[in-house]
């Protein structure tokens, strides 16, 4: 009797396991993602990939010349050795090779997507480098198509990416390779729309990247939270972008939200006025960029550099911090716990971090994994 009772269980526990399997359909349970690119100032090594889930390899390159997908020189030798070097402190961490990035040269890309030779050209060569460099995935990162045109080509481009992928799984006899795109926050960017119905069939998932939205070189003469979660003034904001791209019909289940670990800083015209929206007058000159932008660790050390004083604010989901006339809006562990719980509850498939290098101590990203809780994943 006893052995019957666990010949049953035995049996009963394949089947629960078959039937969770089927149920997934190979879909991935979780999102715990970061980017990372060779000169960020972290060493492939000391990356702390127990924290993470899946990891992108910024950036693989474009050439112009051939529609060939490329790594630079100076990126080949880490690019290599990326996969098997995270996966030595975290075996089960996925690995996406990264395309493009705010730095690429567009117009390349809306060139390239114009016509079925050019397309070809580069969807084979992705996927060709994405295995020889022991990839898990590839994820286009096209900030931004140009025109209409280039959206039109942008859908077309992604049709037949899944389906080189799906087609190269098949003769391989291989896991298919991930694909992922980093899109805007919301479905319409430049007054343009995304070909929403293509990226919800054909995308694993979207990186939606919920930060710049203000910045002292674009918006120069007021403060505010460049990655807020709420806006009930404005309703630009990481949950108003989640809104839009559910009602322009993506599944919530593949929407993933994106965590800046980072901020930006600038200067008050009166220090005395230091609330969110205080009048300012471009960038501080605390950081060293162009752009005012400075990482978590430098704002970190900033505060305790200054005895600045720090805000948590509960209404938008944000912090920022002043000292003299210097003003930074960035997330700290608050803001991000708060995020995360807010994305597993909405039933988001998960969030990702630009860019790991940024954080302290990776407090941040700690945080995150944390508050979402151990999660497994099926593939």
């Amino acid at each position: 009797m006893a052995n019957s009772i666990k010949l049953f269980l035995i049996i009963f526990s394949f089947f629960f396991l078959h039937q969770l399997i089927i149920f997934s359909n190979g879909q991935i349970n979780v999102v715990k993602g970061g980017y990372w690119f060779r000169d960020s100032g972290l060493a492939l090594n000391d990356i702390d990939s127990t924290l993470f889930t899946h990891l992108f390899c910024a950036f693989a390159d474009l050439n112009p010349q051939t529609n060939q997908l490329i790594v630079s020189p100076e990126n080949q030798d880490s690019f290599r050795r990326f996969t098997s070097t995270v996966q030595r402190k975290n075996p089960s961490v996925k690995t996406l090779l990264s395309i493009g990035g705010g730095r690429a040269d567009r117009a390349a890309y809306g060139v390239m997507a114009r016509a079925p030779n050019s397309r070809r050209s580069f969807i084979d060569s992705s996927i060709r480098l994405a295995r020889e460099l022991g990839f898990h995935g590839l994820d286009l990162d096209w900030e931004y198509p140009e025109s209409a045109t280039d959206m039109t080509n942008l859908g077309i481009l992604l049709d037949e990416f899944r389906a080189a992928v799906n087609t190269e799984a098949r003769n391989s006899g291989r896991a298919a390779l991930l694909l992922t795109a980093a899109v805007s926050n919301s479905p319409r960017v430049n007054g343009l729309n995304y070909p929403v119905q293509s990226v919800a069939k054909n995308l694993d998932w979207l990186n939606l990247m919920a930060y710049d939205f203000y910045g002292p070189n674009w918006s120069p003469s007021q403060t505010n939270s460049h990655a807020q979660l709420f806006d009930p003034v404005s309703h630009v904001s990481g949950s108003d972008g989640i809104n839009s791209w559910i009602q322009a019909g993506v599944p919530t289940r593949k929407l993933v939200l994106g965590i800046p670990f980072y901020g930006y800083a600038w200067r008050l015209v009166d220090a005395n006025i230091h609330g969110l929206r205080a009048p300012a007058s471009g960038k501080s000159n605390v950081g060293s960029t162009d752009d005012g932008s400075m990482t978590y660790s430098q704002i970190r050390n900033f505060i305790v550099q200054n005895r600045a004083t720090t805000v948590y604010n509960a209404t938008i989901v944000g912090d920022y911090c002043y000292s003299g006339n210097a003003w930074i809006s960035y997330d700290d562990n608050q803001t991000v716990r708060n995020k995360v719980t807010y994305v597993k509850g909405r039933g988001l498939l998960g969030y990702f971090a630009w860019h790991v290098a940024a954080d302290q101590n990776w407090g941040l990203a700690r945080a995150a994994s944390q508050t979402w809780g151990a999660s497994s994943q099926v593939m």
